[in-house]
This record gives C-alpha cells, sequence and structure tokens, in this order.
C-alpha cells in the first residue's frame, strides 16, 4: 500500500462520485495521483497554495473549474490528503447521512476525550474549573457528547458552499470516526512517518 495514495485508491470505489480532482502545486503529487487515476488538470495557483490558503478557497477554485468545463454536480466531497487511514465504510455512511438528512454537511468528527468540562486553570499557582458549569465529579458516561472535526471527511452541498463559503452550515450531521486510527491527522513529517511505519507494520488494507 502506497500511503502517497490510499485516499485516490478509496475514492475510487465510490460509485457516487462522478471524478476524483486532485488539487496541488506539487509536481511529484501531481504525478502520483495522475498515475492512481485521478484527475488532475492543473497545478493549483501559487495564491492558493501558501499558508494562508483555505480548503474552502481551493475547493471553490476546483469546482468552479469543473463546473465550466464538466458539468454541474450536486454536492462536494473533500477527503483531506492528511487524513489517510479513513474506511470505505465510513465514506459510504457520509453519504447515507448525506441523503438521509437532505444535505446537510456532514463533518468527519472524533469524540472528545479530554473533556473541557474536566478542564483546570491555573492563576496564581492555584489551580481551579477552568468552566463555571464544570463536569467534575461527573462520571464520563454523563457529560455531554462533544466532538472535534478530524478533517477526515466534509461533504456538503455546491449551493450551501457558495452561499456561505463554509464546509460548516447552522445545523452539521457528525460523520464520528469508528477508531482512533481513522481520525488520525498528519500535520507534520514525524505524523507521516508514523502512519508509514502503521502502515508497514500493521498490513494496513
Amino acid at each position: 500500500m502506497n500511503i502517497k495514495r490510499i485516499g485516490i485508491d478509496l475514492a475510487k470505489q465510490v460509485p457516487e462520485l462522478c471524478d476524483i480532482l486532485v488539487s496541488t502545486d506539487d509536481q511529484a503529487i501531481y504525478e502520483i495521483s495522475v498515475t492512481a487515476g485521478a484527475l488532475v488538470p492543473w497545478l493549483r495557483p501559487v495564491e492558493l497554495a501558501t499558508d494562508y490558503s483555505s480548503s474552502v478557497d481551493v475547493v471553490l477554485h476546483a469546482l468552479n473549474w469543473y463546473e465550466s468545463t464538466k458539468s454541474r454536480v450536486q454536492a462536494v466531497l473533500l477527503l483531506q490528503p492528511t487524513s489517510p487511514f479513513r474506511s470505505l465504510e465510513s465514506i459510504r455512511e457520509g453519504i447515507r447521512l448525506f441523503h438521509e438528512k437532505g444535505g446537510l454537511p456532514v463533518v468527519g468528527v472524533s469524540k472528545v476525550h479530554q473533556h473541557p468540562e474536566w478542564m483546570l486553570s491555573e492563576t496564581n499557582g492555584y489551580i481551579s474549573p477552568w468552566m463555571n458549569a464544570h463536569g467534575l465529579g461527573v462520571r464520563s458516561q454523563d457529560l455531554l457528547n462533544l466532538y472535534i472535526p478530524n478533517g477526515s471527511f466534509y461533504l456538503v452541498s455546491v449551493e450551501d458552499l457558495r452561499n456561505t463559503n463554509s464546509f460548516y452550515q447552522n445545523l452539521n450531521v457528525p460523520l464520528v470516526s469508528r477508531s482512533m486510527l481513522e481520525g488520525m491527522d498528519l500535520d507534520t513529517e514525524e505524523d507521516f512517518r508514523f502512519a508509514e511505519s502503521l502502515v508497514q507494520n500493521l498490513n494496513l488494507k
């Protein structure tokens, strides 16, 4: 398994997707993506390849090109390459939820394990509950379920994306990762090397 093309190989197994478009400014990623069978019509413009570029702007750039060149689409599914361990089952579940919930955005999330209601703040050498309505002394199973986006899955209608310039709306449907591995978000070179070792040592498929 080549971790650099996992997302493309997975997306190719989803019949609901009309095309798999990769947006990149990197020639090596361009070549890997083309070899994997993705649509890579251009290298991403410089102004969309900075540390300050947003995912929404990148997706809208790709969407505008696709609809002006190919055809109109109903929704956009963003599978960020920094979440290589999402499962095919989760992608299918996210698409099912999107249709079941009337086209509301579906966002990949992980359950929060370090609950903010248990957090403490320090002042002058003393610690106290960080929240006034804290949950100290409350069992974990009795705390409010909280989630954090993990970057593994964003599915939003084209209309909502263009109207709000966001993957999030007032109401969003959670796609909860099935495991810590699936919710892993690779942000550093160390994260990437760790992910490569997992692929090699666990024989992940």
